[in-house]
């Protein structure tokens, strides 16, 4: 378990990326070392149950002993990468097998890492490829396969180094440098988003403040400090808003007449109990004569906004911070036009899919703007881990990105995913940002998630070798 948990410090807060290219080469030798391939994979499990207990160790707040219980079922997934590992790296060493095994490994960890991205198991929260976030050149292949490409290098550069220990061969060990420079390649000498205008980007970001109305007068007063600056748009945090805007004119005309005093549309976060008795969580955006348009919530977080299965389930609330009332979704992605600007907004949970970006941007959105409250989980690592992503997206998708959290990090990214500004969780106030507009289309945009289906096939194709393998043994036996 402590050499699963090693790599979590390749992620915010530490921010080690350069660990996670060498992070994975204690668990592998902890797994070589198992007497059989089933111990190797019950090794791998543990060590991914540690993993993900070092890294998300914030949840504890929330889901108290549960943490424990989703940590290991979780790590199972683990158990086949485990199990594949000591296949390959134990017995007699050759170049072939440590060859396949840096095909078969990285596949497996891909598998697992799709998996568990599911929504409703909580979601793609710290992939190995999004350890890169601060490093353009070492994430540049986001933009190629996504964040699954980059992971995909990552673990196939470990198990290099581990073959070529093993090996003692100069040959493995050039080709775990080869693998480790083609995102950098990729980055310096591949194709590169067209430059175009530039948009001036305001994140308001009040602070912990735990009453609704407190912290919009807040988010109000000092939104009124931008008159005269000429900005274009203005983004507010997640719960902004604690009120349904449809239902309360005078909030909606304070939000307008605003909106008129700074001279730029107002995207803001309406988190409350709408007409149809429904709670939902919406981006609205305020323009000089009212709403514009808006997008509401459709990935929720399961237990902190729905309970899955309640009738089974529901008895967590009595023992944890488990959403004690369903919240709704929305019917779909939606890009909000400020009419010289088309904006792609995305709240708190869904800044961690690939796949919700990806479509904002095959919809027409000119810049992403992810929107988040993180105050549950105040100066832990779920702030900067949560805004550590909003660079994989904009590598991926080549679109700047702006993040706008109530009591987190707000940051903004170009659409190489180079870090344009931060607002650091512990402060408050304005970041205003000059961000680049960008277009063109990706390969990521236009393939999606095509390392997932190559993983399949490869991690496929050697299952079928071994059975086969094993089936002509026994018969010679």
């Amino acid at each position: 378990m402590v050499a699963g948990a090693l790599p979590a410090l390749a992620f915010p807060a530490p921010s080690w990326w350069w660990l996670a290219w060498v992070g994975l080469i204690p668990l592998l030798f902890v797994v070589h070392a198992a007497p059989t391939a089933v111990q190797g994979g019950g090794r791998a499990w543990l060590g991914m149950a540690g993993f993900l207990l070092a890294n998300q160790y914030w949840l504890f707040a929330s889901a108290g002993p549960l943490l424990a219980v989703f940590a290991v079922v979780i790590g199972a997934l683990w158990f086949p990468w485990g199990w594949a590992a000591h296949r390959l790296l134990t017995g007699e060493p050759t170049v072939r097998r440590m060859l396949t095994a840096v095909a078969v490994l990285p596949s497996a960890w891909v598998l697992a890492e799709s998996v568990r991205s599911w929504h409703r198991l909580g979601g793609p929260w710290a992939l190995l490829g999004g350890s890169q976030w601060n490093q353009p050149a070492t994430l540049a292949l986001a933009s190629v396969g996504g964040v699954w490409l980059v992971g995909f290098l990552v673990v196939a550069v470990n198990t290099a180094i581990v073959g070529a220990i093993l090996l003692r061969s100069w040959r493995v060990a050039a080709l775990a440098v080869v693998l480790a420079v083609l995102g950098p390649a990729w980055f310096w000498w591949g194709p590169a988003p067209v430059p175009g205008s530039s948009a001036r980007v305001a994140l308001v970001q009040p602070g912990d403040i735990d009453d609704g109305a407190a912290r919009q007068r807040a988010s109000d007063s000092l939104t009124q400090g931008l008159g005269g600056q000429r900005i274009d748009l203005v983004v507010w945090g997640e719960s902004s808003v604690d009120v349904d805007l449809t239902v309360h004119p005078d909030a909606l005309a304070r939000l307008v007449e605003l909106r008129r005093q700074v001279g730029a549309d107002l995207l803001v976060n309406v988190d409350a109990r709408a007409a149809d008795g429904g709670i939902y969580k919406s981006s609205v955006l305020i323009g000089a004569d009212g709403p514009r348009g808006s997008y509401t919530k459709t990935r929720l977080v399961p237990f902190g906004e729905y309970v899955p299965l309640r009738s089974l389930l529901g008895w967590a609330t009595r023992h944890t911070k488990a959403a004690g009332e369903d919240r709704r979704r929305g019917d779909g992605p939606v890009v909000l036009n400020t009419g010289s600007l088309a904006i792609g907004p995305l709240i708190s949970f869904e800044t961690t899919f690939s796949d919700l970006p990806r479509r904002l941007v095959r919809l027409g959105a000119e810049i992403l703007a992810f929107q988040s409250s993180t105050s549950s989980y105040q100066g832990s690592w779920a702030q900067p881990q949560l805004a550590s992503m909003v660079a994989v997206h904009a590598a991926e998708t080549g679109r700047p990105a702006v993040h706008a959290g109530t009591s987190g990090v707000s940051s903004a990214f170009d659409a190489r995913g180079r870090e344009l500004g931060r607002l650091p969780a512990s402060d408050r106030g304005v970041l205003v940002v000059d961000v680049p507009l960008a277009s063109g289309v990706t390969v990521y945009d236009r393939l999606g998630e095509w390392p997932i289906l190559l993983s399949l096939l490869i991690f496929g194709a050697w299952c079928v070798q071994q059975g086969v393998s094993r089936v002509a043994q026994r018969r010679r036996g």
